[in-house]
């Protein structure tokens, strides 16, 4: 360990390594995974080749190597309430793998790993132990799992040069034997532990086991070979699998701590940007910093792995992933005031985390305006509440505390449903309140907290209703309505919410202004241009709900008798529940001043309206013909119901063929030719179950529902049964909704699906016009056929095959214009290779070949190679491409064909004797005329 590597240099270290010894260097999945419904985040490597392993998928490639980002802040892995406590534990990580498909097994697998280990970083051969798995026959007869002692595995050790054979451990099932899952692929496994020194000994001088898998922290795992070769039944039988296989994960963290010889993962350079940044804001020194170490590395460890989740799309939210984002977020932030941080920093930790990892992963610095602002603004939310929901828990543990003595504070647990309010109201995280609680000697009923989460997401408007952002204002608007409700303004239920009965209209004219708020106070008035919340008695704008975006329009007021100039208006640009019964306008005033009291008139956008149900009642269409051309397993899994078009997701593994979309496009038009009558009934939650309505994706049922029928046709009903015609006719699609519909499918006008394709793993997307959208659609993909057919001087039904036609002549042209480069490029080769430079007696030729392929350049290194099979070395260039060849006798004297490339200053990797890659832009004259001097050091 004589040299000082970055942590990015040996992560590439550990990829080139393997890269060389023939493995395919794979990128990291996302830390969302794909396809994978029993995990929420990606918690390891083998995440990402699960199916390989399972054999439900294969790969192009029968190794790999890759670091993984990794998450374990939910469920079985989770690293939470150990984070800050120590110097190894993370939300985020990355785990280093090297990977073989039924290739090379144990003995590979192992000799590679003490090659890097000891001949690339270093480490001392004497502080390093493997352990292998133990004869378990006792605890397993035979025929129900019993696995044999792994002493293939510890002899393969006992082969490596400079191993001492005393430091082959074994250990049972726990420590040494890996399972996928409860049942299917698994094995024993080898892990490599290092001896950190007595000095890393937390328990030394009291009596504990110290030694590897001991009770104290001298001694750290590293690196887990898996050796992956049965498959476990539930009745404990274990079969081999037909291929072996090999899974390995090293934690990048800890190696790199080892490698850089520092005793807390958040001394390494991973960290040493973030914690720079940390302490610019406090002002503190490093050794001030270091007495108080705890919030440092909370705020350091959460900024990475909020930074990695926006990147990957799992920006802050109330549910699922999105609230572990929000929860860290704000985790982070609860502890940055603990060292003096009460303005938005995240951020700036953000910008070094993103230059940190930014080169390796890209997606951050891509979405890094993303990222930053997600950060802030979740921060600022958080600042708008986090006062008054920390001094209400303070209340409850000081009334929860007053129930005990003090002997037995340790025992008394918060009430999880009251945890939960502190979220609904105040946006203040469970994990947060924990915090809080713990660190006065009190805990929380986590099983509590869930239970009464669970509860609130499926009720419909009951309990305290968040407002936007998880409910920050929510109380604030509570009060309001207790005001109006005390003085006779609103009934018990407050607002009254009717978006169907009418859009306009007469039914919403003399509506008292009960409140007006601007920049969240309550006003008696408001201005031109001020941005205004409007409570009105009763409202009949759509509130956005199961995909259905909200209404729009205008609140206006005229005096009695004025024109409507000398009143003032209000343009309603969106919808919110603030609270339980307040139901708020949001909008902007275009003129005159508003006031509290003035009788208004509140009109709903009719045109916009009628747009969101032709598209809304045609979604209604498009999933009764998935299921009619996919089949019932085509559900929805997510929506957009907006004017210009509807946007529908639904459960499918594969995407859909053309033909398909085109039955389903059919489907629906002929659907809307057939002018069914589209029906609306309110009825109870378990009539319409029994009855057989589909409920909706992102949709609330309480215990009283609205349904949605389409019915095939009344045609055929006599006047007298009209009214029944819901109950006797067959219904063509029926559904809970509590959207906005039209009267009959006729009036949809025309349905054009504009896109088919992945919105997840196992989720498709359609995209589809409906109506004016339609229209416009086909008048603009007609006009374009005819300017098509102008210009191919065809007709319109000769477009394809005109198209067709020159697509063959384009094809014949390209494959002229490839023999003529490589023509060129042959005859640029002859010209250089026959005037080559010596340098120590090796031919060494350095040459850009414009105008070529990668393809080519193979070429010409293998004529290079014919000419030169002895004492030859080149490097081909062709734009931003590289390749590099090198002869068997110089590989033998320590010169590798990837050598060549990163000396001139490019990046890549392969064989020994030929290397492909990449120079970054910049002038290639001036890296080939390296060439010479890098052949010559390596030779020395």
């Amino acid at each position: 360990m004589s040299k000082k590597l970055t942590g990015n240099q040996i992560r590439q270290d550990f990829i080139d390594f393997f890269v060389e010894h023939g493995h395919t260097a794979v990128p990291s999945m996302s830390l969302v995974p794909g396809g994978d419904a029993t995990l929420l985040f990606t918690n390891s490597g083998m995440v990402q080749f699960k199916d390989v392993f399972i054999g439900t998928d294969t790969k192009p490639y029968k190794r790999a190597v890759d670091s993984q980002k990794c998450m374990r802040v939910a469920g079985k892995h989770n690293d939470l309430e150990d984070v800050g406590r120590d110097d190894t534990h993370h939300t985020f990580f990355e785990m280093l793998g090297n990977w073989s498909f039924g290739d090379y097994y144990k003995k590979d697998a192992i000799a590679w790993s003490w090659q890097l280990l000891t001949d690339v970083w270093g480490l001392p051969k004497d502080r390093l132990y493997a352990t292998c798995f133990q004869d378990d026959s006792v605890a397993y007869p035979v025929g129900k799992g019993n696995v044999p002692q792994d002493d293939e595995a510890a002899n393969i050790w006992k082969e490596q040069p400079g191993f001492d054979p005393a430091h082959v451990l074994f250990f049972g099932r726990k420590e040494n034997f890996w399972q996928m899952a409860e049942f299917g692929p698994c094995g024993p496994c080898s892990e490599i532990h290092f001896d950190l020194g007595e000095e890393r000994d937390n328990l030394r001088g009291t009596d504990h086991v110290c030694g590897v898998n001991g009770e104290c922290t001298r001694y750290l795992e590293l690196w887990n070979n898996v050796f992956i070769q049965y498959n476990l039944f539930e009745d404990g039988r274990l079969e081999p699998l037909p291929a072996k296989h090999v899974d390995t994960g090293m934690g990048f963290e800890r190696i790199v701590s080892v490698l850089q010889g520092v005793d807390s993962n958040y001394k390494t350079d991973l960290f040493t940007g973030s914690l720079d940044v940390l302490r610019s804001l406090t002002g503190n020194s490093v050794s001030e910093m270091e007495a108080n170490f705890t919030p440092y590395r909370v705020i350091c460890d959460h900024a990475r792995s909020a930074a990695f989740l926006i990147a990957d799309g799992v920006v802050p939210g109330n549910g699922g992933r999105n609230y572990v984002t929000r929860m860290i977020i704000r985790r982070a932030a609860r502890f940055g005031t603990k060292i003096g941080l009460n303005e938005p920093f995240l951020s700036k930790v953000a910008e070094a985390v993103i230059k940190e990892y930014g080169d390796f992963y890209p997606e951050l610095e891509k979405n890094k305006a993303t990222i930053l602002d997600n950060l802030t603004r979740e921060e600022v939310r958080f600042a708008r509440t986090v006062e008054a929901g920390t001094n209400h828990l303070q209340n409850l543990l000081s009334d929860l505390r007053s129930q005990s003595p003090i002997s037995n504070l340790q025992s008394l647990t918060l009430d999880g449903h009251r945890a939960f309010d502190l979220y609904s109201t105040y946006g203040l995280p469970f994990e947060i309140s924990r915090d809080i609680a713990r660190e006065q000697g009190l805990d929380i009923d986590e099983a509590g907290f869930t239970a009464a989460k669970n509860e609130h997401s499926k009720a419909s408007g009951g309990g305290k209703a968040m407002g936007k952002l998880g409910g920050e204002d929510s109380e604030y608007f509570a009060n309001i309505l207790k005001d109006l409700q005390a003085k006779g303004k609103l009934g018990k239920d407050g607002v009254e919410y009717d978006p169907y009965n009418g859009a306009q209209v007469d039914k919403y004219t003399g509506l008292e202004v009960l409140a007006l708020i601007v920049n969240g106070e309550s006003v008696s008035s408001a201005s031109l241009d001020d941005q205004v919340e409007v409570i009105l008695p009763k409202t009949g704008f759509y509130l956005e709900s199961g995909g259905q975006v909200n209404d729009t329009g205008f609140i206006r007021f005229a005096p009695s008798g004025s024109a409507v100039e000398a009143g003032w208006q209000i343009e309603v640009t969106g919808m919110r529940r603030a609270s339980a019964g307040v139901i708020v306008h949001i909008g902007e005033v275009i003129s005159g001043q508003p006031k509290v009291g003035d009788k208004a008139i509140a009109e709903v956008d009719e045109i916009r309206r009628h747009n969101i149900m032709r598209n809304h009642t045609a979604t209604h269409l498009l999933h009764k013909a998935l299921h009619e051309i996919l089949g019932d397993h085509a559900r929805q899994a997510g929506s957009l119901v907006s004017p210009t078009h509807l946007r529908f997701d639904f459960t499918q593994p594969e995407g859909m063929t053309p033909e398909q979309i085109e039955r389903v496009e059919k489907m629906v038009n002929e659907a809307i030719a057939a002018d069914m009558p589209v029906v609306k009934v309110t009825k109870s939650l378990d009539e319409a179950k029994k009855e057989g309505a589909m409920a909706l994706f992102g949709e609330k049922y309480g215990e009283t529902v609205r349904t949605v029928s389409i019915l095939e046709s009344d045609s055929l009903l006599s006047d007298k049964t009209q009214e029944q015609a819901p109950a006797l006719q067959s219904k063509y699609s029926y559904e809970l909704c509590g959207g906005t519909h039209l009267d009959r499918t006729s009036d949809i006008g025309a349905f054009i699906i504009v896109s088919e394709g992945s919105a997840a793993a196992g989720i498709r997307r359609i995209e589809a016009v409906t109506g004016r959208g339609a229209y416009e659609l086909i008048a603009k993909r007609f006009k374009t056929l005819k300017q098509t057919a102008g210009t191919l001087k065809s007709s319109i039904e000769e477009v394809p095959f005109k198209v067709e036609s020159l697509q063959d002549e384009i094809s014949e042209l390209k494959k002229e214009l490839a023999n003529l480069r490589t023509q060129h490029a042959l005859t640029t080769f002859q010209s250089l290779i026959s005037n080559l430079e010596l340098v120590k007696d090796i031919h060494v030729l350095a040459a850009e070949i414009p105008d070529s392929n990668v393809d080519t350049l193979r070429m010409l290194a293998d004529k290079f190679r014919e000419k030169y099979p002895k004492a030859g070395a080149a490097v081909l260039v062709t734009g931003s491409t590289v390749i590099a060849v090198v002869t068997e006798d110089l590989v033998k004297r320590g010169l590798k064909a990837g050598d060549l490339i990163t000396g001139i200053g490019g990046k890549g990797g392969g064989r020994p004797n030929l290397a492909q890659g990449s120079l970054p832009d910049g002038n290639v004259k001036d890296a080939l005329d390296k060439l010479a001097k890098v052949v010559e050091e390596k030779l020395k």
